[in-house]
């Protein structure tokens, strides 16, 4: 009997680190998986899921231009039935949220250890639900205490500017990666500032830093 997890499971990679993709594929080809192809932004995560209709697809939430819960929406605009495993780096509790509000089928720490990727892309491709179990406990807990950061007062679309305002990018540059004219960044911006209580984008770093959702 075949013990490999994702035996038979075709699994497309999308984040923007090629020495990082090229563990991811030695991993999950070692667990059975084939993985089809390799995205090294959203735009081409979106493009090669339509050609090749993986079992699963696991995407950085962090990558240039637009952003892995971006690229999670357009996907499943389009792909409803899609089964995305999304990975972080990052320890706070806003972007799993987020990413499983939006629809991801699951959620992983990269600092997870490399079996337990392996049972998380498995139950994944399966088409059950998966939330890293390291922080299970936390979004749990902090559902029930109501317990919440600045940034749940944002939209979807508000918290996907807030966070590349927050990285420094200017109006244009954001603009361009969301699909959106200057103007309406403008108006987002405007409201993300009456919301957090920012007056400037240092401000909004600041506030982005604190709530784990950017690193230094």
């Amino acid at each position: 009997m075949n013990s490999l997890p994702l035996q038979g499971k075709r699994i497309l990679i999308a984040d923007d680190h090629a020495v990082v993709r090229m563990g991811f594929r030695l991993l999950l080809e070692g667990g059975g998986a084939t993985v089809v192809a390799e995205a090294d932004c959203s735009e081409a995560a979106i493009a090669l899921y339509a050609e090749h209709q993986p079992d699963a697809l696991m995407m950085d939430v962090t990558m240039p231009g637009v952003s892995g819960l971006d690229a999670l929406t357009r996907l499943l605009a389009h792909y409803p039935d899609a089964r995305v495993l999304m990975l972080s780096a990052h320890e706070d509790l806003q972007i799993p949220r987020r990413a499983l509000k939006s629809g991801a089928t699951g959620y992983l720490s990269k600092r997870a250890d490399p079996a337990e990727m392996l049972r998380a892309l498995a139950q994944v491709a399966r088409g059950q639900r998966y939330i890293d179990p390291a922080l299970a406990p936390q979004l749990a807990l902090a559902q029930l205490s109501g317990a919440s950061d600045p940034s749940e007062a944002l939209t979807d679309k508000e918290f996907a500017v807030f966070l590349q305002l927050a990285r420094g990018r200017s109006v244009n540059e954001v603009a361009a990666t969301q699909h959106l004219s200057p103007s309406t960044v403008g108006t987002h911006l405007y409201h993300i500032k009456q919301k957090l209580n920012a007056s400037n984008a240092a401000e909004l770093a600041l506030i982005a830093v604190r709530c784990g959702l950017i690193e230094v």
